[in-house]
């Protein structure tokens, strides 16, 4: 992951700081950095969003094409994960990087969309045990600002919400065969229920005290941090620690809380957002992937 080198009185100077909470950047330890949220910006997918945090920059494209159901759940679609770290985002994804830090985050997603509550997979089936729908869900990292997980979570959020899958009919033929319609209206599509779409919020211990969306600077000065997985009703579920240093079980109960806690404003204030642009239709003004 992206990291700064820092003096040992900047260091100082960070974590006196968040233990009176203020920050460098004069936010409170629970205050997150202003975010921008666009959608349906990337004209060959299903579906996408670009989400800036800070210095963060993330573009998610999701494409739907045609497979074949896994055979543990026949009667269901899935999702895939694939993470691009563009080497433009900072010179130490240059080479294996950018490659390892790509899984552990396609793996963290995973691990995120694992529960059955997430999405109505069964939604993404078609033909049980013989076709279904794949979602493929791209993320590319333009630029690391610190806080990665976060605004990738908003972002893949966000790109689903915006994903239309097209709708079809099952045809039987006289052979018993079956054959597939894809409707060629645009607009008769299905759409993704992501209310149950959880967001994950990094919360970094530094000194004492933890803080969310932490900076580059705030990330040097952090040996763990705890990332937490919550749903828009402030429901946990799943969690990760992250980084050399120990935590000791109070402090990991009072990130939870606070996880919780911020987690379901962050669901509030994207969703807001989403159906501003949502009301705004093709009227709205787009900034597009070179804004």
């Amino acid at each position: 992951m992206a990291s700064v080198v820092l003096s040992e009185a900047e260091k100082l100077y960070i974590v006196h700081g968040v233990q009176e909470d203020l920050r460098v950047d004069g936010r409170g330890c629970e205050d997150y950095r202003y975010a921008e949220v666009e959608t349906d910006i990337v004209s060959n997918t299903s579906g996408s969003a670009r989400v800036r945090l800070g210095h963060t920059d993330i573009l998610v494209g999701v494409k739907a094409e045609m497979g074949t159901p896994k055979l543990e759940k026949p009667d269901e679609g899935y999702l895939e994960f694939f993470v691009d770290c563009s080497a433009n985002a900072t010179p130490e994804f240059e080479g294996r990087g950018g490659e390892e830090l790509g899984t552990e985050i396609a793996n963290t997603f995973y691990r995120v969309f694992s529960s059955e509550s997430c999405i109505d997979l069964k939604s993404l089936c078609i033909n049980p045990r013989e076709h279904c729908w794949v979602l493929y869900v791209d993320v590319l990292l333009l630029e690391c600002g610190g806080n990665l997980f976060d605004a990738i979570s908003l972002a893949v959020k966000a790109a689903l919400f915006n994903t239309r899958v097209p709708k079809v009919r099952v045809l039987e033929m006289e052979e018993g065969s079956k054959e597939i319609e894809l409707s060629d209206d645009p607009y008769d599509c299905i759409r993704l229920n992501v209310d149950e779409v959880p967001c994950i919020v990094t919360l970094s211990k530094i000194g004492y005290r933890h803080v969310v969306d932490a900076t580059l600077q705030e990330e040097a000065c952090s040996l763990a941090s705890l990332l937490i997985s919550v749903t828009s009703k402030g429901a946990l579920t799943c969690m990760k620690k992250v980084g050399k240093g120990s935590l000791d079980p109070e402090s990991i109960f009072e990130m939870m809380e606070t996880g919780k806690r911020v987690g379901k404003l962050l669901h509030t204030s994207l969703q807001k957002v989403l159906d501003e642009e949502e009301r705004l239709g093709t009227t709205r003004q787009k900034v597009g992937f070179l804004g």
